[in-house]
């Protein structure tokens, strides 16, 4: 399965380099001078990192043969992946990868369904469970403990224990 860390956006002044937005936990390694980037497209790929800096708060890359703004412009939504099975394991029993949690089921603290996970937002306030449900619209979790006290990765699921009138249809 290959997981998006970084998208390709503008170019960034005259002499090739482009802005990423990033999308991974660890962008100094991930980007770091002479790493190879797989694409997606793949015939945009892959790329190699010849320096990385940030500049006002957004990566900035200079690509191996990216010499202009018009190469830049080219891979402008170029999408950076890696292959899941390449990523080491993680070691901490409360942290995940956003793929281990899509796709588990939801459920109350008393076992009832509520639905399925179907993506994790990361917010700038705090990181969000899209639960998509059956019957009702879907439903935005805050991925807080007081609300979600168990993620069980191998049994499947996440216990949500939210307050009341979160999963109420809003008329």
């Amino acid at each position: 399965m290959q997981l998006v860390v970084g998208r390709i956006g503008r170019a960034h002044g005259i002499r090739g380099e482009v802005t990423v937005e990033v999308r991974t936990d660890d962008p100094d390694e991930r980007f770091a001078e002479g790493a190879s980037l797989i694409t997606d497209p793949p015939e945009r790929g892959p790329l190699t990192v010849e320096r990385a800096w940030w500049h006002s708060g957004r990566l900035v890359l200079k690509l191996l043969g990216v010499e202009d703004r018009n190469g830049a412009e080219a891979l402008r939504n170029t999408l950076i992946v890696v292959d899941s099975a390449d990523l080491e394991p993680i070691d901490d029993p409360d942290e995940w990868r956003d793929h281990e949690l899509e796709g588990l089921r939801v459920e109350l603290v008393d076992g009832t369904a509520v639905g399925e996970l179907k993506e994790l937002l990361h917010l700038p306030g705090q990181d969000v469970l899209v639960v998509e449900r059956a019957d009702a619209p879907e439903v935005l979790v805050p991925f807080v403990r007081a609300m979600v006290p168990v993620v069980d990765v191998l049994a499947g699921k996440v216990v949500i224990d939210p307050p009341p009138g979160l999963l109420d249809e809003v008329e």
